[in-house]
């Protein structure tokens, strides 16, 4: 986010204010950056929420600073000469599909004052793809706004075909009069006589109604009783993991993450209808469930928090693709990449509706699973899960290619990722010189999460499905895998294995972290993995804050590109796991320990992503400009740190 946004997330909702808690409806628009204002369900439920206060938008005294709740002071405009008439406190916090503000209004004089205060409110109800710098526009015929007066406020709603869509804004008290302002906002506003010293307080309440959501939502009393609740919710999140005592950074990195984690909780649907609460990937873009994102968060809590993975694996059988669906590169058996509630998905004007364009979402889902089973002896849901996992494995076998091809592998998708694994933006996968692969694409990490994937499947089907032709099968294919992927992966002249297959099985050279994850799922020879693991540690690849996705001193090396250069923290904890599996611990330490100081440089939360800059160049990270202020990944990766190398 910029630094004038502040961001409050409470599930599947998020809202972006100012320094003064205004939304200006700007932030956002094309080319401008992180949007602003209040979205549910992927749209844009308030649009503008502007404070005045006689006409004119006070000043912060002491701006929106960073927390669960929003809360500033603020004056009206003026000199020394002639000190304010009044201070506002202003507080505001996020529910689930709510978002409320309490206004304290002092009077600082010791006659009788008359204040006339207004909100300005509208919702323009956009979709969250509309406002991303893509260049791209959608067509809307037919859809309309409208907005009714009510006896406390005003409700704006949408409508476009069957979809519909509102937004309530309440006051207590009432306001005195609710006006057009000629742009399609209302302004709510009231004259407030105030006794000398006096106070009065003002109740907002904005509920958002997306389309299809028929719950029964409660309003929330005030900004503080949201804080409460969500401050119970973070606490049980918390409650009865153990933290290093002898590291406390990493203990209180641990706690932010599981806090965070709390609040990054959106609702999803199991294989019979039942709720269930998943990790969604971040906000603000991604306050959705990413089957990848979800997965590997599952993965990085489970010995702490296992009920992650025992709602995200059902959540995840329930979307599970059983047909061939070209649009949203659906194929039985795949696991879903991306999962939408938006306008434009509904129309299917972007294909994210359900859309399944990974190729490792699948292998994951299938390590998840074991992972899950061996961890928590939980064998009732390998059991109810099966069909989804043999489904599973069948499309790793067929669509996905290690029966035709020998290996997973993906086509770019016109309409949608044009690169399918972790790495997915336009230019990730490409040679040392940065240019692109071409064809088919044969990813490194996706073989490591395949020949997991089997490994662990074989288990479950020996040990709970009690298939032991189908184990064996598996560990056959397992075994082969991993002996294609030496000899075809393997750079000799480099001594560490290429980055992807292209279409003509010419290995894509770019020296990339990805490597790492092949230390994780364990697919490299121990000699193998030993070079590699010692390998990420030199300079070029160890930025000091942890490992860049790409190697610096290649033509392709970029510290500020998303996928060429910058520092994972999701992406360092899985090779931290890597490095503590081949036994190089002094090298899984080192990476910890840059982690953990990255996020004590900043509040203990590690955001999505860091800007490659060398720690010999900048004595603080350096933040990347676009990242994910939440994200459930780097949310999760601090407690991945603690298995891989404890309180060392």
């Amino acid at each position: 986010m910029s630094d004038r946004h502040h961001l409050l997330v409470h599930g599947g909702t998020f809202a972006a204010v100012g320094d003064g808690g205004d939304i200006s409806g700007v932030g956002g628009a094309r080319g401008t950056g992180s949007p602003d204002g209040l979205f549910v369900r992927d749209a844009r439920h308030l649009s503008r929420w502007q404070l005045t206060v006689d006409g004119a938008v006070p000043e912060p005294l002491a701006p929106v600073t960073g927390g669960d709740t929003a809360r500033c002071v603020l004056v009206p405009r003026g000199g020394r000469q002639e000190p304010p008439a009044c201070t506002i406190f202003r507080e505001q916090a996020v529910g689930d599909g709510a978002f409320i503000e309490s206004l304290r209004v002092t009077s600082n004089r010791p006659v009788p004052t008359t204040v006339r205060l207004a909100v300005t409110a509208d919702a323009d109800f956009t979709d969250q793809f509309e406002l991303r710098s893509d260049h791209r526009t959608y067509t809307k015929i037919g859809a309309t706004r409208s907005r009714q007066v009510l006896d406390d406020g005003v409700e704006f709603a949408y409508s476009r075909g069957e979809w519909r869509s509102c937004t309530t804004v309440t006051a207590d008290p009432a306001p005195d009069g609710v006006e057009e302002t000629g742009t399609g906002a209302r302004r709510l506003v009231w004259t407030l006589e105030l006794e000398p010293q006096g106070t009065a307080e003002l109740m907002l309440r904005v509920m958002a109604r997306p389309h299809g959501d028929k719950r029964a939502l409660r309003v929330p009393a005030s900004p503080s009783a949201l804080n409460t609740q969500l401050l119970a919710l973070e606490g049980e999140f918390v409650e009865g993991v153990s933290f290093p005592t002898g590291w406390p950074e990493l203990a209180a990195s641990c706690a932010r993450g599981l806090a965070d984690l709390a609040s990054l909780q959106v609702p999803a649907t199991g294989p019979d209808g039942e709720e269930l609460r998943v990790p969604a990937a971040g906000a603000p873009w991604f306050l959705t469930l990413l089957g990848r994102d979800a997965l590997l968060t599952s993965l990085f809590t489970l010995p702490y928090r296992p009920r992650l993975a025992a709602a995200t694996l059902p959540a995840l059988a329930a979307t599970q693709a059983t047909e061939t669906d070209v649009d949203s590169v659906a194929q039985p058996g795949k696991i879903v990449h991306e999962v939408r509630h938006g306008e434009l998905a509904h129309f299917r004007q972007v294909p994210y509706g359900r859309y399944y364009g990974s190729v490792d979402a699948t292998p994951l889902f299938l390590i998840l699973l074991g992972a899950y089973v061996e961890q928590t002896g939980d064998a009732a849901l390998a059991r109810r899960l099966e069909p989804n996992a043999r489904a599973a494995i069948g499309w790793m076998l067929d669509h996905g290619g290690l029966t035709s091809r020998g290996y997973l592998i993906y086509r770019a998708d016109q309409g949608g990722l044009a690169n399918q694994n972790w790495k997915d933006s336009p230019g990730a996968i490409c040679h040392a010189d940065g240019t692109r692969a071409t064809g088919p694409v044969t990813a490194a990490g996706a073989q490591g999460y395949a020949y997991d994937a089997l490994r662990r499947t074989a288990w479950v089907a020996r040990t709970v499905w009690e298939d032991e032709t189908y184990a064996a099968l598996l560990e056959q294919a397992a075994a082969d895998l991993r002996d294609r992927f030496q000899q075809d992966f393997w750079m000799r002249d480099k001594s560490f294995p290429a980055l992807a297959l292209d279409g003509e099985g010419r290995q894509v050279n770019a020296l990339a972290s990805d490597a790492g994850h092949l230390l994780w799922s364990g697919l490299l020879d121990k000699e193998y993995g030993e070079v590699v693991g010692r390998r990420l540690l030199e300079p070029d690849f160890f930025s000091g804050w942890g490992v860049r996705t790409l190697a610096a001193g290649q033509a392709a090396y970029h510290p500020l590109s998303y996928h060429r250069g910058s520092v994972w923290p999701h992406d360092n904890a899985l090779i931290t796991l890597g490095l503590a599996r081949y036994g190089l611990h002094d090298e899984a330490r080192t990476v910890a320990h840059a982690l953990v100081e990255a996020a004590t440089a900043t509040g203990h939360r590690l955001p999505e992503v860091i800007a490659g800059y060398g720690r010999d160049t900048h004595a603080e990270p350096v933040p990347y400009p676009h990242a994910c202020v939440r994200e459930s990944r780097s949310a999760a990766a601090p407690l991945a740190l603690l298995t891989a190398v404890g309180g060392a």
